[in-house]
Parts: structure tokens; sequence; C-alpha cells
């Protein structure tokens, strides 16, 4: 073997040797390089979702609403635009959309990158009822919201007097919605006296003492019988022993 030879061997051998120690070093310290990048993609995503200008509150949707007004509703949610849409307090403009008399649940979540979606859930009126301040709407559980000119000929009147319980009220709206459809279309107002002295007037001027809602589909099906009868009044609290006069 040449002098020439014996270099190009040393040489090829001491590259071998470096590419060797080289890659014992890339094992030993590749967990930290992928540490670093995992903490390197961490903090810059942490920043730009928390802290930067980028991902920020700009427009606000509401969905669901058909008597509470879109503008109305944001007026309530007071959403703070230009905020960071992570640092947003979901829970409190959904309480704040909740004081809103129409309105019976609500979902707030982030629609990236920058909106607030609002979903409303608005309460539906059963009976209308005059407590002083004009005819309000009444849902099933009791909780009066909006206002109309006149009773709407599809919702009976719930008839109270100023110191009527809103419990009793509330069981009021329990009956009308318990009430079978065909019944319902034959009811004109409901007296309200306590929880369980609600009495249904209905068209032609029959009376029907129905109680509390209790046992409503009882009720019904007994009431279904007794109106083939010509009697005017009918006493169906109790369906087991129902009474007509």
């Amino acid at each position: 073997m040449t002098a020439t030879d014996q270099e190009e061997t040393v040489t090829v051998v001491d590259r071998e040797l470096a590419r060797r120690r080289w890659g014992r070093r890339l094992r030993r310290i590749r967990p930290f390089l992928y540490a670093a990048l995992v903490l390197l993609i961490v903090g810059g995503g942490t920043w730009l979702v928390f802290f930067s200008s980028v991902v920020t509150v700009r427009d606000v949707s509401v969905q669901g609403n058909r008597t509470v007004s879109s503008v109305r509703v944001r007026a309530v949610a007071k959403t703070p635009l230009g905020r960071q849409l992570a640092r947003v307090d979901l829970g409190a403009i959904r309480a704040r959309v909740e004081t809103l008399p129409a309105v019976k649940s609500v979902s707030v979540s982030r629609s990236w990158p920058h909106t607030v979606a609002i979903s409303i859930t608005e309460r539906t009126p059963v009976a209308v009822v005059d407590r002083g301040n004009g005819l309000q709407a009444v849902d099933e559980d009791g909780v009066l919201f909006g206002s109309y000119p006149r009773q709407p000929a599809e919702l009976p009147l719930l008839q109270t007097a100023p110191d009527v319980k809103s419990e009793a009220l509330a069981e009021a709206a329990h009956v009308v919605s318990a009430l079978r459809p065909d019944i319902r279309a034959l009811v004109d107002r409901v007296e309200v006296e306590t929880v369980d002295r609600i009495r249904l007037h209905l068209s032609g001027g029959r009376t029907v003492m129905w109680g509390s809602a209790e046992q409503s589909d009882d009720k019904a099906a007994v009431l279904a019988v007794l109106l083939k009868q010509p009697a005017q009044e009918i006493d169906v609290s109790v369906p087991g022993r129902p009474t007509t006069r």
C-alpha cells in the first residue's frame, strides 16, 4: 500500500468515526431538541391565542330568537369586542342574556377565529294574563314575558285576583299546557283562585272545575264524556267522582 493510499484510508476512518460521534451526540440531545420544539410551539400558540390581536372577538352571532331582536340580545350580552376570543367569559354572557324575560335558556360558544355564538331558546306562550301591566304572555312554567295589545285568539286568558300567588298562576299554566287540543280549543278563559281551585270557562257558557294540574289526562278523558251531556257546570277536580249540574 502506498503512502497516498494509507492517507486516504486514515481520512475515511476519521470521517466515519466523526460521523458516529455526531450520531451519538445527536441521539443524546434529540429529546431536548424535541422538548424545545414543543415548548416553542406551545408558547407561540399560547401567545397567539391568549395575548395577540390575531384571534380576537370581531362578531357576535345570534340564533334561535324569534320575538327578541338580535340587537337587543347583543346589547344585553355586552360581549367585549376586541378581546382575545379565548379569554372571553362565556358564562357571564350567558347569565346576562338569561335575564331577558322571553329567554328560557341560552348556549354561548366560541366560533373560531373571531365570533361569539349565542343560541337562544325562547319561552313558548300557553296563555295570557293581565296582572295590572297589560296583557302578558305566560309560558308552561308560569313565567310572565312579552306583551300583547289584545288577546291572541289561540291563547286563553288566565283570570286572577291581584292577590293570587305566583304558585297558583304557575299551576294554571300547567293546567293549560296539559289540556288536550280538542278541549283547549273550547276554553275562553281560565279562572285562577288557588293552586287547586282552577276553573275553565268554555265557549257557550259552560264551566269546568278542574282543580290542580294533577291527573290532567284522567280529567280530560272524563270531561270528554261529560261534555256530551247538557250540564252547564262540570266538576272533574276528582276524576274518579265527577259531578255535573
